[in-house]
């Protein structure tokens, strides 16, 4: 070998990553989006900023409606600044009652709309100066219903005549990707796994095991099925985050676990749990009576886009780190890869001790 071949040979392995050193960066990478994770589930303020609003009108006549309006609370006593501002040509039949329960204001009234809402404009004041969003549910008297996202930058909505399935298919598509992407739970779990099924059929079919058993529940429990009360379901949800955590430390340490060896398994099993806890979700806004099928599949493909969407974030990061480590050289202390585990199991239990308490 010549000396400029050995220089370059030198340079290539300087540049290059040894397996433990590749480790190390996706450790890296895992421990920034726990922590990243932690800070937006841990945080209170956030955590009311980007809950929902909800606003549901019940057609009880030609002419009146029975209005349901939640907003999130942020703290004793104080709430979101949003008002709803319906048609010009509506009087409520009824004063607003005002109750606070669970950090959530809420208030009910009964209101008369000359000629009906259809045409009307219902607009959200102060919408566009928060984080949030607000679920719209109309319910007529022929059983069809209109379901729509309000956003900041879009806070109102027109009455439609009859709900079109193209735009009942995109409210409940964007419904089930904005579900997933605020569901810092079920993000933790699938983060959980990401870091300990390794290879890429192994984490294809833990990924397809984890969608088909929430995508059997979520059906089952959205049309009437299969009933399960939501506290259970949510404790168990996180008690599912702390196993899959609890298994990262003895893997790394050559003790391969349940979820390492079987993580189909695992996946599958909690997934039927996580279906549940989408289902009670989608079940707070309801299907339209007219598109049930569109309504459901669209919100489940919605689910799993903002899964793989998810996935494909994480990888995308670890990539990234992988190219800065080869160009600057970053080390890492030998422990920084327990961190990781042992956040996410103390929050998820964190979770299930809170949830506990509040059956």
């Amino acid at each position: 070998m010549t000396r400029e071949d050995s220089k370059l040979s030198s340079g290539a392995n300087k540049h290059s990553l040894s397996p433990g050193e590749w480790a190390g960066v996706r450790a890296s990478v895992f421990l920034l989006l726990t922590f990243l994770f932690l800070l937006l589930g841990g945080s209170s303020a956030f955590a009311h900023e980007v809950r929902p609003a909800y606003l549901e009108l019940r057609q009880t006549s030609p002419d009146t409606y029975a209005a349901l309006w939640k907003v999130p609370g942020r703290g004793e006593d104080m709430r979101l600044g949003l008002y709803v501002e319906l048609p010009a040509g509506c009087t409520n039949v009824t004063a607003p009652r005002a109750t606070m329960v669970n950090n959530a204001f809420t208030e009910r009234w009964s209101v008369k709309c000359a000629g009906g809402l259809t045409g009307g404009t219902i607009h959200i004041a102060g919408l566009s100066a928060t984080m949030t969003d607000v679920l719209v549910r109309l319910e007529r008297l022929d059983g069809t219903t209109q379901v729509t996202r309000l956003t900041p930058s879009a806070p109102s909505l027109v009455v439609e005549a009859a709900p079109r399935a193209l735009a009942v298919a995109r409210t409940y598509l964007v419904l089930g990707v904005a579900h997933i992407l605020g569901g810092i739970d079920h993000l933790l779990f699938v983060l959980a796994l990401l870091i300990l099924v390794k290879g890429t059929r192994r984490l294809i079919a833990t990924v397809t095991a984890f969608t088909l058993a929430h995508s059997l529940t979520l059906a089952g429990a959205t049309l009437g099925f299969v009933h399960v009360p939501g506290p259970p379901v949510e404790a168990a949800i996180a008690l599912s985050i702390v196993f899959v955590a609890s298994e990262i430390m003895p893997s790394r340490q050559g003790r391969a676990g349940l979820t390492e060896r079987f993580p189909w398994v695992v996946a599958f099993a909690f997934g039927l749990l996580h279906g549940f806890g989408f289902a009670s979700a989608l079940n707070e806004v309801g299907l339209p009576q007219a598109a049930i099928p569109v309504a459901l599949l669209c919100f489940n493909v919605g689910v799993e886009l903002g899964q793989l969407l998810f996935i494909a974030s994480v990888f995308a990061i670890i990539g990234l780190a992988r190219q800065v480590t080869r160009r600057i050289g970053v080390s890492q202390p030998a422990w920084a890869w327990r961190v990781a585990p042992y956040a996410i199991g103390s929050v998820a239990m964190f979770w299930v001790i809170q949830r506990l308490a509040a059956f």
